[in-house]
């Protein structure tokens, strides 16, 4: 038996809105807001609690420490821990917001994952994502590959790769930009890959947002997985969708098992993209397809209906729930297509709303907060640590957060050494918690 199991990235004791993600409409807007790390964080949690209600297995990933000392050190900043924190806030208050982003809470960016069905070796492979796009972003390939690395340690299972290199605009977004149709967790699928650009290519002028996802960088993923090249499709990101604020390819499409859920608008080739999905597989899939005329693609960013996380309910004979942000009930023309989908009879049939305002605020709902990784019971036991949830360790993780983050966090915080020392501690004890071991930096010295 092979599950899907949603790793979601707890959010870390430095989430902010500082606006730092060009493109990303929402992070853009709540430039300045100050946040609450600890709703974020026990909304998060919340989530995963409706997840494991619906019978799926949930695990987390440990938030990356913040600031970066190092990355700050790096830069020109020496002296102790706490001087350099203070002397980046005096120098450049924009450059330490960058090394002190909670932004790997969006663990759809974490990797790209295929599971062992798909694989030539027969092994769950990730490669960790490069995020060369935004400074705040590439800082965390580092930490990601070494958390990886514990949780899914065993190499005759699992194997983590190296990022693909950075140079140049080789970026890579992790499964953001990446989906898998099949029939079923446990048989061979279809990888589908959407990319934004050549990494190459030149005379864009014109576009109100850079493209992110290089093509080079998805093929490489796809070698390095072993995936047969009949059943890996590239395809690429529309235009109108990018500068609208799709800055993913999941702000507009989601898929899951044999269903692919998406805005007519979300890929360069329109129509025929959707065809060439189809094609791809040797097994039936079907289409549920926002037009513009049903919902603008304005609003379907606005509302993030298509970062809904779409996910088959164990036991309930291929039936799968919505999981959409609360954000959709104030848009009427998504939370209509929403209520249309659970209502035509097809395999949509619950939707579930969730709670994520502090997510949401900075551009990103309920699918930019997992990984999606199927596993086999055999793999599920051989991971590393213990992060695999369930009601007790939920219940000890949500004591954690209320007892260690602030429910209050401005950018002038930022530069207070004090939130270094109590982002430590707090993850000091999360390692604990979840028995990883000491990753951190900060625990090595």
């Amino acid at each position: 038996m092979t599950f899907e199991v949603n790793f979601d990235g707890l959010v870390g004791p430095t989430h902010q809105f500082s606006g730092l993600s060009e493109g990303n409409l929402a992070s853009l807007a709540s430039r300045g807001r100050v946040s609450d790390p600890r709703a974020a964080a026990l909304q998060g949690l919340s989530k995963m609690r409706r997840l494991m209600r619906l019978g799926l297995k949930q695990a987390v990933l440990p938030p990356h420490e913040r600031p970066d000392v190092e990355t700050l050190r790096r830069l020109g900043f020496p002296g102790s821990d706490a001087a350099v924190v203070e002397a980046a806030a005096r120098a450049d208050p924009l450059l330490l917001a960058n090394a002190s982003s909670a932004s790997s809470m969006w663990t759809a960016n974490a990797a790209t994952v295929s599971p062992s069905a798909d694989c030539a070796d027969g092994r769950v492979h990730l490669t960790p994502a490069n995020l060369a796009a935004k400074l705040h972003r590439s800082i965390e390939a580092g930490f990601t590959t070494r958390a990886l690395r514990t949780i899914f340690a065993d190499a005759g299972r699992f194997v983590v790769h190296d990022p693909v290199p950075a140079g140049g605009a080789m970026g890579d977004e992790g499964a953001a930009n990446h989906m898998r149709l099949a029939p079923g967790h446990d048989a061979p699928g279809v990888e589908v890959f959407v990319y934004g650009r050549s990494a190459f290519e030149s005379g864009e002028g014109g576009r109100r947002f850079a493209p992110r996802q290089a093509k080079e960088a998805s093929q490489a993923v796809a070698r390095l997985h072993g995936l047969d090249p009949s059943r890996a499709l590239f395809l690429r990101q529309a235009r109108a969708a990018v500068d609208a604020g799709a800055f993913h390819n999941d702000v507009v499409a989601v898929a899951n098992g044999r269903l692919l859920l998406a805005h007519e608008l979300a890929f360069e080739d329109g129509a025929a993209a959707f065809e060439a999905i189809a094609r791809a597989c040797p097994f039936e899939i079907g289409f549920a397809i926002a037009r513009e005329t049903q919902v603008p693609l304005a609003e379907a960013v606005a509302s993030y209906l298509f970062n809904s996380q779409l996910v088959a309910r164990p036991g309930a004979g291929g039936a799968m729930s919505l999981i959409l942000p609360e954000n959709v009930k104030g848009c009427a023309a998504s939370l209509a297509f929403a209520e249309d989908l659970a209502a035509s009879g097809g395999p949509i049939d619950e939707l579930v709303f969730v709670d994520l305002r502090e997510s949401m605020w900075n551009g990103g709902g309920p699918a930019c907060l997992r990984l999606r990784v199927p596993l086999t019971a055999g793999e599920l036991r051989a991971l590393g640590g213990r992060v695999v949830l369930d009601e007790a360790l939920l219940q000890r993780l949500e004591e954690w957060v209320r007892r260690r983050y602030r429910d209050r966090l401005s950018a002038a915080d930022l530069g207070d050494p004090l939130l270094l020392e109590e982002s430590r501690a707090a993850l000091d004890e999360l390692t604990a918690l979840l028995d990883l071991g000491s990753i951190y930096s900060f625990q090595q010295r």
